[in-house]
């Protein structure tokens, strides 16, 4: 099943940090509500954006919080 057009698919990547440093991002991101990953999406955005070389229509940060129990249909 292939995802609606509107919605792209996510690219993983493998990530290796310090421990020292993974430790500060987790509590950041903690401190934002965010997960660590989520974390490094919003840090990563920004430094592009600062360098002016964040794409022209990057697809939307995921939402902050558990999903909806009810998603809503699309349309």
């Amino acid at each position: 099943m292939t995802p609606p057009p509107d919605r792209r698919q996510r690219k993983q990547v493998l990530l290796r940090l310090d421990p020292a440093v993974y430790e500060a991002l987790a509590r950041w991101a903690a401190d934002e509500l965010r997960s660590a990953n989520s974390q490094i999406e919003f840090l990563l955005r920004k430094a592009l954006s600062d360098a002016g070389r964040l794409p022209p229509a990057p697809g939307p940060l995921p939402r902050r919080g558990r999903p909806p129990k009810n998603p809503e249909p699309p349309g």
